[in-house]
């Protein structure tokens, strides 16, 4: 496809821009700083770990007590609160005192030690069972309901959808797709970069091409996600770097969480986790939307394969 054409396709895009999502809920702030933490400046970081270590010590601070606090200027706290999806610091200093107010009546989740190789196995079943309550939790609190629904309404109107992963990510890319398969919609997920590309020249408007990536960075599937963007299908990305480069070309951004990597546990583990959680919200809500057909197609489907789950003596 020729420039001119990319910029046709780009231009027949709504040029309205869409709503700003809404600030995180308190519970999610030290998801977001985990998150984002290597994306910023060390300056920036030391204020991110503050807020997140001592919620209730920092709500009582103006901006000018939180800049002396950690070193730092009155800017870079803007910038941070900014960075973690708040308007101002005025907004920052709210959600960290309904952050303290859950912590001192016990309901928000303790932080758990990382799994040590010399561990128990009970240990790990322990550590590992709070670790993905967390982050649930965490992608629950985070995840952008606006984002979610016009994600929902475009897939439950496809004509076709394509689903690009790598790695763990295409184990999430599969899951989603044999959902949407059963309910009677076409769909693919494709692991083979090249593929991926191919398939995603052949997308037009009414298509829908999802994308997902923790890192927002994985160029096999950022590749795919614009060729389908710039021949007009709409864009969904998952991803735990919402500010990535994945983003760029994303109709609508789903935002996951993840737990705090370690040497035994990889990231790839815990974003696995939120992914699902993400792509199950997404199944869930199309099924409600096309009920009418989606039930009928479950049904039949369960059908066509019941002798399998229950052979015959």
């Amino acid at each position: 496809m020729t420039s001119a054409m990319k910029e046709t396709f780009r231009s027949s895009r709504p040029t309205s821009p869409p709503p700003p999502p809404a600030p995180p809920a308190p519970a999610a702030l030290a998801s977001k700083v985990r998150t984002l933490a290597p994306t910023m400046t060390r300056s920036m970081q030391r204020v991110a770990e503050t807020v997140a270590g001592d919620p209730a010590g920092c709500a009582a601070l103006t901006v000018t007590g939180l800049a002396e606090r950690t070193g730092t200027s009155e800017a870079t706290v803007v910038r941070t609160s900014r960075l973690l999806g708040y308007p101002g610091y005025r907004d920052l200093r709210l959600a960290l005192a309904a952050l303290a107010a859950q912590q001192a009546t016990g309901s928000a989740p303790a932080v758990t030690a990382d799994i040590a190789v010399d561990d128990s196995l009970v240990d790990v079943v322990t550590k590992l069972a709070q670790e993905e309550q967390q982050c649930l939790a965490d992608t629950a609190a985070a995840l952008d309901v606006t984002q979610l629904e016009a994600s929902v309404a475009a897939l439950a109107a496809a004509r076709r959808i394509d689903v690009y992963g790598i790695g763990a990510s295409n184990l999430v890319a599969q899951d989603l797709v044999q959902k949407l398969l059963r309910i009677g919609l076409i769909a693919h997920a494709h692991s083979d970069p090249h593929l991926a590309v191919t398939n995603a020249v052949q997308m037009r408007a009414r298509d829908v091409a999802i994308a997902i990536t923790h890192s927002g960075r994985t160029t096999d599937v950022i590749e795919p996600l614009r060729v389908a963007f710039d021949h007009g299908a709409t864009t969904i990305a998952i991803t735990g770097r919402p500010d990535g480069e994945i983003a760029a070309y994303a109709d609508h951004v789903l935002t996951t969480s993840t737990a705090r990597e370690s040497e035994l546990r990889p990231a790839a583990m815990s974003s696995r986790t939120s992914q699902l959680l993400v792509v199950d919200c997404l199944f869930i809500g199309v099924a409600q939307r096309t009920y009418e057909t989606a039930a009928p197609a479950l049904s039949a489907s369960y059908e066509a394969l019941a002798h399998r789950h229950h052979p015959h003596p």
